[in-house]
């Protein structure tokens, strides 16, 4: 009886230690407010966090750059990040950062002068708050370009009290609240993540809705360090991955088919097989052209799916849904395009170029939502330009003068313009990683391996479909013509044992 006290006792303490626990804990009667900003809140937070905070400031989702291993030429840099490169959908953040920064986990970035080491700047709430009201405010400006509202302020209406003693673990709609909005609206960007994953059903995605998976049960995180590889950003703190000891190993198949699959996963990504399709709920745009922007257009036109193919801030989209991915070799590395890369304007300028090949024993292939653009380009140096969209009054949307926001722009990041502009166009992979199948709906054999099947064998270095042609390591049959079958073997073998007798026979 004692023992069995004791044990529970244990039991307890252990649950009441943890870091699960404690993180979870309670807080409706360690917080009274009232609180007037959002960095009252932190401030509050950080009188028993502040080991916390010190974590935060060293994060890369704090600072918008990091360690970027996995970009090559840079794999010792550590400054690299979503505050200094380039994309096709919004471009840039310099010299926007009031809009972009909306989504940045703490309050006031509208330019240069943030802050990066006071603790108040920190948005504690945005991830942890569990009213499910709280929303940070786009910036606003009065007529004379004044901010009235501050870059990642919380709108006026959020209970600030409420929403600092609800805080707990943080949940899919947390991470969503930036995440599934990333490129300016919902599912715009990543095209596998929008806000039917709060609350998904198995068939949108197998580990979120069959499982009810939190973002960091896959994107482990210690030290408010957050494992995962946004393609489009090379900084990162940690790579996520199937193949765990508490998921799934290298021979995840089983039943009668199960050494055939296994045989797939040495050369073929999980995500290939298990993501037929992405965008399966919503659209996501596919390509977004800016040339065409700034003409007043009424009424807008919209495609089958109800979205708008035009905008003056923006110019024109392609939208798609229920895509199927783009394939092709990856090893994890990508050779990126940096500001001040020259380019040849006449060709397809990649961003972000996936790393790898068929005979690398380190490449997969992998699934990809492969986007197209059209975008701002110094036609003298021959490189992309940062535009201002957002920023002052030279920016594009202020002024819709093109080489207005391009002289901004480029003051902004400190690099030459030559004054003359061109549009380029361009392409960026994003990895395909949500919206896992049940397995039931996965891809089959006859999907690939048929007569104009999804994957185009010949473009990724096959001779043919590796059914019939082997695999790319397969070890061919070894030239031997001394083996069983072959002519004149037998008599070989029998001359081979009378040599061997007779030699016998005089030793004795």
């Amino acid at each position: 009886m004692r023992l069995s006290g004791v044990v529970l006792i244990l039991a307890i303490t252990s649950v009441l230690l943890s870091s699960a626990a404690t993180a979870a804990m309670d807080h409706s009667a360690l917080i009274s407010g009232p609180f007037e900003s959002g960095p009252e809140v932190t401030a509050k937070c950080i009188t028993c966090h502040d080991t916390q905070a010190e974590e935060i400031l060293d994060s890369v989702h704090w600072n918008w750059a990091g360690p970027s291993p996995n970009t090559v030429g840079q794999e010792t840099a550590t400054n690299l990040g979503k505050t200094n490169v380039i994309n096709n959908y919004c471009v840039a953040v310099t010299s926007n950062e009031p809009r972009c920064t909306t989504c940045h986990i703490g309050y006031g970035w509208t330019d240069d002068t943030f802050d990066f080491s006071d603790k108040t700047n920190i948005d504690c709430l945005v991830c942890h708050e569990q009213t499910g009201t709280y929303k940070k405010d786009p910036p606003l400006k009065d007529a004379e370009g004044n901010f009235v509202v501050i870059a990642g302020t919380p709108y006026p209406e959020v209970d600030l009290t409420a929403a600092a003693q609800s805080v707990g673990l943080p949940t899919r709609e947390n991470c969503g609240k930036c995440h599934f909005y990333g490129g300016g609206g919902e599912n715009v960007k990543h095209g596998d993540l929008y806000t039917a994953m709060i609350s998904p059903s198995k068939d949108i995605d197998v580990h979120m809705g069959g499982s009810d998976f939190q973002c960091q049960d896959c994107h482990n995180t210690t030290d408010h360090k957050i494992a995962g590889i946004a393609m489009a950003i090379p900084a990162m703190e940690g790579r996520v991955t199937c193949m765990d000891a508490d998921c799934h190993t290298d021979a995840p198949h089983a039943g009668e088919d199960m050494d055939d699959l296994n045989g797939h996963t040495d050369t073929v990504a999980c995500q290939v097989c298990h993501i037929p399709t992405f965008s399966n709920d919503l659209p996501t745009k596919i390509n977004w052209d800016w040339s065409t922007a700034g003409q007043d257009i009424d009424p807008v036109p919209t495609d089958e799916y109800g979205k708008p193919t035009y905008s003056k801030l923006k110019g024109d989209f392609v939208w798609g849904k229920n895509i199927v991915p783009t394939y092709g070799w990856y090893d994890g590395n990508v050779e990126r395009y940096l500001l001040g890369d020259t380019l040849d304007p006449d060709a397809v300028t990649v961003l972000n170029m996936p790393v790898g090949d068929i005979s690398d024993e380190n490449s997969m292939i992998y699934a990809f939502k492969l986007h197209s653009g059209k975008q701002i380009s110094d036609a003298v140096n021959k490189y992309l330009i940062v535009p201002d969209l957002f920023g002052g009054a030279d920016a594009y949307w202020a002024s819709w003068d093109w080489n207005k926001a391009a002289t901004s722009g480029m003051a902004a990041v400190d690099m030459p313009y030559s004054g003359e502009y061109e549009f380029v166009q361009t392409e960026l992979y994003m990895g395909v990683n949500h919206e896992v199948a049940p397995k039931e709906n996965s891809l089959k054999c006859d999907d690939c391996h048929i007569e104009d099947g999804r994957m185009d064998f010949a473009a990724l270095g096959y001779e043919g479909d590796p059914k019939d042609v082997g695999g790319r390591f397969s070890v061919a049959e070894p030239d031997d013509t001394q083996k069983e079958g072959t002519p004149g073997f037998g008599l070989v073998v029998a001359f081979a044992g009378l040599l061997s007798a007779v030699l016998l026979f005089r030793r004795k």
